[in-house]
């Protein structure tokens, strides 16, 4: 299989290394006038220097990918599906592996059903400097699907069979959806408030009020999944709970957010998590005062951080 990377930051990294090492043709889309000749791979997974292919605009590309790998951050989404829109006359699929709600959906716009894989990735990565990528966790296989059930699932399956043998674990399953707002659930409890106290997940989980703050966060996004009927693995809130504070946050107890790191550089992936839970809430005439406070600290906090005149 041949590979496009759409965004090489921690993740894209991953990506774009591993597939390398494995000898797939893979090449990652930069940001117009910038330069990447190999990454360097450290954590959990192992250490290597990869020699990557790099470009910084489309008209270089030389092959026509099989996949497309989006790994942007949320607020670079619609941009960057405008920068490879022209992909759409290939016969490339789009595989959209980000945080939040609605990227999924953008992609569909573009290119259609049957065209857009959804891809639910929860292992950390963490861009140490430019060309130098660590993993720290793995919560999880990244899970693979096409909530639209149109993509053959013996194509996904081997697609997903070729991320694992090139060392990023991953299986394909059919309620992909699902797999998604598990992560989406995970995230707005976890992230925003990461950011805010600089701190890990585990020290959230075990401080009394972070933790009745995160209980609340779930409750307000139960009552958005329930008013918008979105499926989820879980029948109420404190189902999920147990899975949350019992299997969720223990192997990733050490890990900091990337939204701490984002915040700090002034634009985070806030309005894809919490902020989309607001939207999909007020689509039903229903508030979530925690969610709507929450958003609003991590704003302020990223206009602190921003340069004068930004």
């Amino acid at each position: 299989m041949k590979f496009l990377v759409v965004g090489v930051g921690a993740l894209g990294s991953a990506y774009l290394a591993f597939l390398s090492r494995a000898g797939y043709k893979a090449v990652g889309l930069l940001k117009k006038g910038r330069k990447l000749q190999s990454i360097r791979v450290e954590g959990i997974w192992g250490e290597f220097t990869q020699e990557v292919k790099a470009i910084d605009t489309l008209d270089a590309l030389d092959f026509e990918p099989d996949i497309t790998i989006l790994t942007v951050k949320s607020y670079d989404t619609i941009q960057a599906l405008k920068d490879i829109e022209r992909l759409k006359d290939t016969k490339s699929l789009f595989m959209i592996a980000q945080n939040g709600y609605g990227n999924y959906e953008k992609a569909i716009e573009v290119f259609g059903k049957g065209r857009v894989i959804l891809a639910r990735v929860i292992f950390g990565a963490e861009l140490l400097e430019w060309g130098r990528v660590r993993i720290t966790v793995c919560g999880d296989d990244v899970v693979l699907g096409d909530p639209e059930g149109i993509i053959e699932e013996a194509f996904l399956k081997e697609l997903a069979n070729t991320f694992s043998s090139a060392g990023i674990p991953t299986r394909y399953e059919k309620e992909v959806y699902k797999y998604l707002w598990d992560k989406i659930l995970y995230n707005c409890a976890l992230n925003p408030l990461g950011a805010i106290f600089e701190t890990t997940y585990g020290n959230l989980a075990s401080n009394i009020y972070t933790k009745e703050l995160m209980d609340k966060i779930l409750g307000e996004a139960f009552e958005v999944i329930r008013v918008n009927a979105i499926p989820t693995f879980w029948q109420g809130v404190e189902e999920y709970k147990i899975h949350f504070y019992h299997r969720l946050i223990p192997p990733t107890a050490e890990h900091y957010p990337s939204m701490l790191a984002d915040v700090k550089r002034g634009k985070t992936e806030i309005d894809a998590l919490n902020g989309a839970l607001l939207e999909l809430g007020r689509s039903k005439g229903i508030t979530l005062p925690v969610n709507e406070m929450v958003v609003k600290l991590i704003k302020a906090k990223e206009l602190f951080n921003q340069p004068l005149g930004r």
